[in-house]
């Protein structure tokens, strides 16, 4: 059983700065949050995504992740990519690719076509992994989550 759920942090958890935000802060199950800040999604100088119309993702213990709206995403740069992956809170995701990039045949990003209640807001929307491609918060570079699979944001 989880034990943190945002109400209290474990005793090896830093204290945040003040400005900061802690991931053990975060509700479990996660939050969806309206986020205006400029959004910027770059491979090389190609500029893939740029919006201020975001969605954050807040969950417990992860970093959270930012999803942009189709309108605000290149999507003639993307190919869907091959594999899905189920989210036991949003549902099911499908993956993105460069297109006419067979020098880089990894997913960049992912979106869920129909996600789960609460989070039906996202349908349709971008999120991309900071690992792979370049991702900017108002100008701050983005710093990717550990981990292959993961595609949380980290901040300062």
């Amino acid at each position: 059983m989880w034990k943190y759920r945002g109400q209290r942090r474990p005793p090896f958890a830093e204290e945040p700065e003040a400005g900061q935000e802690s991931v053990w802060d975060y509700p479990r199950p996660p939050a969806i949050v309206v986020d205006r800040r400029r959004v910027e999604v770059r491979f090389g100088n190609l500029i893939i995504a740029d919006s201020r119309q975001n969605y954050r993702i807040l969950e417990t213990a992860s970093p959270p992740t930012f999803y942009v709206p189709p309108h605000e995403v290149r999507v003639h740069l993307l190919e869907p990519y091959p594999g899905i992956s189920n989210c036991e809170w949003k549902g099911v995701a499908g993956y993105w690719g460069l297109r006419d990039r067979s020098d880089f045949p990894q997913a960049i990003g992912w979106s869920y076509p129909s996600p789960t209640p609460p989070f039906e807001a996202i349908a349709g929307f971008f999120s991309f992994y900071p690992a792979l491609v370049a991702c900017f918060i108002d100008g701050e570079p983005v710093r990717p989550q550990p981990g292959e699979f993961y595609g949380g944001w980290i901040t300062s």
